[in-house]
């Protein structure tokens, strides 16, 4: 396990921390504390964080532009205007499943959107993922429990994605140009140690980095699949990284104390914080995600 500088970006304790990401044109980090339906704001420059009330279970954003962003939620997508925090429905997603939730979700480099959802419990297969492409959304992998890792290749011609519940990382042949799947999904690796594969980002050199939930880590993996690297994370469950800062080569990570009875807590005094470690490596800038009306 390699132990690299590692700080608290925020001391504030995330019931199920998930779906970072980094606005550079602005050097503002975000993410979600799913069950307790808030969304996490922070200036790198000045360290400040602010949490806003979403009102609903909410789990990744993607930018539209420099005044709205993206919102996955519970029940659908919403435009959300950054200056006031108003949400305003795009497009219902699994509307009329309340048994379901949003969960992983990227942007692809053309602007598609990949959306996982899942059980609330985590029913076996009962969540998939889907993408968002010219404004119409379709089902791409059904029969899903827990998506996760979804992340693109820096050229778009690779996708990857998890289910948690079996620990397998699969990889798929896109069309670089629309974000869709060319093939069938092909299993690029099977994590057999401790934890699970949870979210995960692909750097400039196309490595995945992969939170470990329940491992207190994020593994570092080649395109082909080649465990490189596993950094320590100060919490076990630790659920998702993005790369930030000027340069996108610190690493945010997110954790969780989701499941977690008082004796786990005191045995992990960090469960739940976000991290910001040193990790000597660069990032690629996320892109926005394209509407319909674009």
């Amino acid at each position: 396990m390699e132990l690299v500088p590692t700080s608290i970006l925020s001391a504030e304790r995330c019931h199920l921390g998930e779906g970072p990401t980094y606005d550079a044109a602005t050097d503002t980090a975000w993410w979600f504390d799913i069950l307790e339906g808030r969304l996490f704001e922070a200036g790198l420059g000045s360290g400040q964080v602010r949490s806003h009330a979403l009102g609903r279970m909410a789990s990744a954003l993607a930018r539209i532009d420099a005044a709205r962003q993206l919102i996955v939620t519970e029940d659908g997508l919403y435009i959300r205007e950054i200056s006031d925090g108003r949400l305003t429905l795009h497009c219902p997603l699994e509307a009329d499943n309340p048994r379901n939730r949003s969960n992983d979700a990227r942007v692809h480099p053309c602007g598609t959107f990949w959306i996982g959802t899942m059980g609330r419990h985590a029913e076996a297969g009962a969540g998939a993922i889907y993408a968002l492409y010219r404004g119409e959304i379709s089902q791409l992998f059904p029969g899903i429990t827990i998506p996760n890792a979804i992340c693109f290749s820096p050229d778009g011609a690779l996708g990857y994605f998890a289910d948690t519940a079996t620990n397998v990382l699969y990889r798929v042949a896109l069309d670089p140009t629309t974000g869709l799947p060319r093939g069938a999904p092909e299993v690029l690796l099977r994590h057999r140690g401790a934890g699970g594969l949870d979210g995960a980002i692909v750097d400039a050199d196309g490595r995945i980095w992969n939170a470990c939930w329940g491992g207190g880590c994020v593994d570092v993996y080649s395109p082909q699949g080649e465990h490189l690297r596993s950094l320590q994370v100060p919490a076990r469950q630790s659920s998702c990284p993005a790369f930030v800062g000027p340069e996108l080569s610190r690493l945010l990570v997110t954790s969780a104390w989701q499941d977690m009875d008082e004796a786990a807590r005191a045995a992990d005094p960090e469960h739940g914080r976000t991290f910001v470690m040193e990790v000597a490596a660069s990032g690629r800038p996320e892109p926005d995600v394209k509407l319909a009306s674009q």
